[in-house]
């Protein structure tokens, strides 16, 4: 499917011209307001909490040195201990009480903590001698991290002031580069790539309203299902997710074996077209040279918790992520194939855990559908340039027993189709294990190393397209290459993240009889 017709070949109508102008100006304002994410400098010595923001100034050091800084929640300027993504960065200027602020704080001190013990995981014996010798201790430095980090949120907790610039602080950057669509004439070339883009949708449609039967197979249809299945009775998962909310914003934080309930009870089963090796599902591994590979040996979803807001509810997400070892090039000039690729799979639940919204993306942030079920619809698009939401398919009501199901292409992986059914007729059954999607962030590597699947930037190296050579005005990251959870720039037209809380909200709204269950 083509993206974007020739460059050469498009004109600009009298519709765009405003767009055009209004773009420019637009993009001279944003360069001078681009956000990054910096380093704060070093505190002067002193007291004992001198002493911790120095702890924290010397870590970040060691582990920019080495090269291992993850690149999921973003670090805060003037916060060192604390990291947020966005879901959390959307409660910052909200009116929270001292407890409700307080746990906010907390889970940004969490994030900060996971991404600590990752990075310090990758850090080499070698570099870790780099350190002075009180911090040479995993172990140790670990316990020490954390507590210096609980002196320092109990120091921000008792100051107003340092909550109100953190509150100022606490933000996301996008991952478009500014740059890249002043430099690539973005208002212009943009025309071509959104008239690409209604290409592509109408294709994409056209296949999911294909009847089943008469989807083109190339090799042998393969079917997938979690080796653990629980189908849990209403009430129960509704129970699971209230007990879930039990914290001062109310937001469903499941955990143990409530969270495996939830995730095997909603794991999709897939019917993937096998053509060859490139179409298995499996597990992302380092080979001895470093590389990044999928061993198939043993199929993997990797699957975490996300979270979006709609009319400032917070809702629980359940994500599931397919590893395939590559996508194969179909000739010398297709710019679309690589090594590795993989589909993320995303459950929407209501606040009752009822699914409200299913979507999906490639790991590049490419082919972003929506399949809402019927209790949910579009809303009116009004007048933006940017890419129209693409919805192939709208579900309609589930019936007990019944799953869903994806059809996924051979070659490209492609979903086209998407379906409630409670069984499906594949040529071999396979079973998948559950694992959790941050283990890609610290993968064993011989000689007792350690290393994320991904660069600080949240890309994976061998993943790169011959995309990015062409697409690269669009501002987008490199193109085509897949990438880490909270990094995911969906749109070439416009602006657009998987993990915006708001998505949901900005897109659609409930159907008028389905306003509850």
């Amino acid at each position: 499917m083509k993206l974007f017709p020739s460059l050469l070949s498009f004109h600009t109508d009298r519709a765009f011209a405003p767009i055009v102008v209004a773009g420019f100006v637009f993009l001279a304002i944003a360069l001078t307001g681009c956000t990054t994410t910096v380093r704060d400098s070093a505190p002067a010595a002193g007291d004992e909490l001198s002493q911790c923001e120095r702890l924290f100034v010397t870590l970040d050091a060691a582990v920019d040195a080495a090269g291992v800084q993850d690149g999921g929640a973003t670090p805060i300027k003037g916060f060192r201990y604390l990291r947020v993504n966005r879901f959390l960065a959307s409660y910052r200027a909200e009116v929270m009480s001292p407890v409700a602020t307080a746990w906010w704080i907390g889970q940004m001190q969490r994030l900060d903590g996971d991404a600590r013990a990752i990075e310090l995981a990758n850090v080499s014996d070698e570099d870790m001698q780099s350190l002075p010798a009180d911090l040479r201790d995993r172990e140790r430095l670990i316990d020490r991290v954390h507590t210096c980090s609980h002196k320092l949120v109990r120091r921000d907790l008792a100051d107003a002031d340092r909550q109100e610039r953190l509150r100022k602080v606490a933000e996301v950057p996008d991952d478009y580069q500014v740059v890249k669509r002043i430099l690539g004439l973005y208002p212009l070339t943009a025309v071509a790539f959104y008239q690409g883009v209604l290409n592509y949708q109408a294709e994409t449609r056209q296949i999911h309203s294909t009847p089943l039967e008469a989807l083109p197979v190339t090799g042998r249809l393969i079917g997938y299902q979690p080796k653990v299945s629980i189908a849990q009775p209403e009430d129960s998962v509704s129970t699971d997710i209230e007990r879930s909310r039990a914290n001062p914003l109310g937001v469903p934080m499941p955990e143990g074996p409530a969270l495996m309930r939830l995730i095997t009870a909603y794991a999709p089963l897939l019917e993937v077209d096998e053509s060859g090796r490139h179409d298995r599902a499996g597990a992302p591994v380092l080979s001895p040279q470093g590389m990044a590979r999928v061993n198939t040996s043993n199929p993997t979803v990797f699957t975490r918790i996300a979270h979006a807001r709609y009319r400032g509810e917070p809702l629980l997400q359940l994500v599931y992520s397919f590893w395939f070892p590559a996508r194969p090039k179909t000739g010398a000039l297709d710019i679309l194939g690589g090594h590795l690729d993989a589909v993320i799979w995303r459950v929407t639940l209501d606040e009752k855990g009822a699914p409200l919204l299913y979507d999906t993306i490639h790991s590049c942030g490419c082919y972003h559908m929506f399949f809402p079920t019927h209790r949910v619809q579009l809303r009116p698009r009004e007048p933006a340039f940017e890419e129209p939401v693409l919805v192939p398919a709208q579900l309609g009501r589930q019936n007990s027993g019944e799953r869903i199901l994806i059809r996924i292409a051979a070659d490209t992986h492609y979903i086209e189709n998407v379906r409630y059914d409670t069984s499906t007729k594949v040529d071999e059954q396979r079973t998948y294990t559950l694992a959790d999607d941050d283990q890609l962030r610290s993968l064993s590597w011989p000689g007792g190393r350690r290393r994320s699947l991904f660069r600080p930037d949240g890309i994976v190296s061998e993943s790169q397209r011959g995309e990015r050579y062409l697409y690269w005005p669009m501002g987008v990251r490199e193109p085509g290459a897949m990438r880490q959870w909270g990094r995911h720039a969906t749109a070439f037209v416009g602006r657009r993240h998987f993990d915006d809380p708001t998505l949901i909200e900005r897109y659609f709204e409930y159907r008028t009889n389905y306003a509850s269950r």
